[in-house]
């Protein structure tokens, strides 16, 4: 199974969860809870169930599933404060307390087309496709950025194929704080040029772009 609920990624195949694109770590037992309750929701699973499928054929005692309750929610539930992710049913058990949306390839076909572009934040390159690259605190977003004064879903890099003569462009999703652009804020759809910087509240970002084979060519005929 691999979904994504809030801004998390679980492989459970992979026995990976992520946040954007840091790994988040729970212990082996906290891991298969959470993966059974992910697999059940929305349903309240029994605390006896829970122990037989985790500890099978062990007697344990009641305040070991409660730890690993309390090691996912310290691992989960700043991501909304005021929500847990794992829902306690008193007198009965635990329940996924959010949504998962499943996750899987893109249809042979359609894969997303890495452009040869690429913006660079903190000394780490963060390849852009061909198309819209949603850039936010969301971690569903193509590029997310985890820091202060950047919305949920902030800003959106729009890139055009290699062989077409648009321009990259950048456009405000309705942020809190805006979207500059060499200092300047953006209002609309702006181009983006090489070298360009780019701040989204204290995130900043600078756009990175290889020229195309096409356009060499064509220098290349210039007298």
């Amino acid at each position: 199974m691999k979904g994504r609920f809030g801004s998390f990624t679980i492989d459970t195949e992979a026995r990976r969860l992520t946040r954007g694109q840091t790994d988040v770590h729970l212990s082996p037992k906290a891991f298969d809870l959470l993966t059974l309750l992910l697999e059940r929701r929305p349903s309240v699973v029994d605390k006896a169930d829970l122990r037989k499928v985790l500890w099978p054929g062990v007697h344990v005692v009641d305040a070991s599933l409660s730890n690993l309750v309390t090691e996912i929610r310290g691992a989960l539930d700043g991501d909304q404060p005021g929500t847990s992710a794992v829902r306690t049913v008193h007198g009965v058990g635990y329940a996924f307390g959010g949504d998962l949306t499943a996750l899987g390839p893109a249809p042979r076909g359609e894969q997303p087309r890495v452009a040869s572009c690429w913006l660079v934040w903190k000394e780490r390159a963060l390849p852009l496709i061909v198309g819209d690259n949603v850039i936010g605190r969301d971690g569903s977003c193509a590029v997310w950025i985890d820091a202060g004064g950047v919305s949920r879903r902030h800003a959106c890099l729009r890139v055009p194929a290699e062989d077409s003569s648009e321009t990259v462009t950048v456009e405000d999703l309705g942020s809190t704080n805006g979207t500059y652009v060499q200092g300047r804020r953006v209002r609309g759809v702006e181009s983006v040029q090489h070298g360009a910087r780019l701040r989204l509240g204290d995130a900043t970002l600078v756009f990175r772009a290889r020229a195309s084979e096409a356009a060499t060519r064509r220098i290349r005929r210039d007298p």
